[in-house]
């Protein structure tokens, strides 16, 4: 069965794709909304910008990312052949840096005061408080106290970097409730602050402008793949969490009905286990978080539920809202991995092929590992590794006993 192409705006004027996404935030707080996205509708038109961001992504970053075919993990798998898109390589160590540099020249460019963000596994911060060094803008993260304690390389770098780190202890002290107190920060001097989201989620025009400078990632795949291939991959997943990785890898491929797109959500400890998981696209249903309208794990409405990942860059409730109208219309299908499947495909990849994933991209190598040998040997599945596994190292070892 091919996949439809045939799509609404993504989004449409008023940040919708389909019936989710918009700007539901109070109405002292549409302005600055409407400004941000008036500043991004211009800089993004300005030549200086594009040769700034494409220099800054070539000499800084290290772009293009590339392209590494797992032979041995495809030949101990059998079937399907394994390719994994290198995030992981890029300055940081994750694809979080991609938007980043675009945020922080944004607030450059808004002569803004201070840019404000959450993050879960600490990529975002470690990215973010990196890209403000470099233009010179100070910058302030939020983060769960839990997270914080499981991440401590990427607290140590976000320190060194300069960033103002608060540690969030209320809840459940992971990734939601770090985007409530950064939110809560940023409320208090919306004319000053950039609130700098780190995934293609909450108000418009945020999961627009998100994907766009993540978009990067597929364009670049696409013609690395045809390049190499003389043709595209059958396969193209991600893993998805608020969903910044997947839609920058699946925005270049949306087009092409024969390429099956495919994100994987953290099933934790069990669909089955209310409070320990976060799969929102398979177990949650439309709702409101954030400033936007997409899939919801809630225990009421209006009440987000506990979720549970290993990957702290994927415990998150909600879902970008282009995510969530691309499941209902059938264009991506969604899946969800264990804690367990992820450990064994971190540890799998580290020792077939040398390659320590970071926990978030781990599920999208465990789904792969899972379908491939139900595949022919002549199909081609493309992963996108979003980061690196040393953030990761020592929990894993710990956990595992290692």
């Amino acid at each position: 069965m091919t996949a439809s192409t045939d799509f609404a705006p993504m989004p449409d004027t008023a940040g919708f794709f389909g019936p989710y996404g918009g700007q539901l935030v109070p109405p002292h707080l549409k302005q600055a909304m409407d400004d941000i996205n008036a500043a991004y509708a211009e800089i993004t038109q300005r030549q200086d910008f594009q040769d700034e961001l494409a220099q800054l992504f070539t000499d800084y970053v290290g772009r293009p990312s590339p392209i590494f075919h797992a032979k041995r993990l495809s030949g101990l798998l059998g079937g399907a052949q394994i390719h994994l898109k290198r995030e992981d390589l890029n300055h940081t160590g994750a694809h979080k840096i991609n938007h980043c540099l675009g945020e922080a020249l944004l607030a450059k460019f808004m002569g803004k005061k201070k840019v404000i963000a959450e993050t879960g596994a600490g990529q975002h911060g470690v990215a973010l408080a990196t890209a403000c060094a470099l233009v010179g803008i100070p910058c302030e993260i939020h983060m769960g106290q839990v997270d914080i304690e499981k991440e401590h390389p990427n607290v140590t770098k976000m320190r060194i970097l300069g960033c103002k780190l608060v540690p969030v202890t209320r809840g459940a002290a992971t990734l939601k409730e770090a985007v409530d107190s950064a939110f809560e920060e940023y409320l208090t001097n919306p004319t000053d602050y950039l609130y700098a989201i780190g995934s293609v989620v909450g108000p418009h025009p945020f999961p627009m402008m998100v994907r766009d400078f993540q978009s990067i990632i597929g364009r670049e795949a696409r013609e690395q793949f045809q390049a190499k291939h003389g043709k595209l991959p059958d396969y193209v997943a991600a893993c998805v969490g608020g969903g910044s990785n997947a839609m920058g890898m699946f925005t270049a491929f949306l087009n092409d009905a024969s390429v099956k797109l495919v994100g994987v959500e953290p099933s934790g400890e069990g669909t089955d286990k209310p409070g320990r998981h976060a799969a929102t696209l398979s177990m949650g249903k439309p709702g409101e978080i954030h400033g936007m309208k997409c899939y919801v794990l809630e225990d009421a409405p209006g009440v987000p539920a506990a979720v549970h990942s290993i990957a702290s860059g994927l415990d998150y409730p909600g879902v970008g809202p282009q995510h969530s109208y691309l499941k209902d219309i059938g264009r991506v299908q969604y899946e969800s991995v264990t804690d367990k499947e992820c450990l064994d495909a971190f540890m799998q990849l580290s020792r077939v092929e040398g390659i320590i994933p970071a926990l978030e991209s781990a599920h999208a190598v465990a789904w792969a590992m899972r379908v491939a040998p139900t595949l022919s040997k002549d199909t081609h599945i493309l992963v996108n590794l979003s980061g690196r596994g040393d953030k990761d190292a020592d929990y894993v070892a710990k956990v595992l006993g290692i």
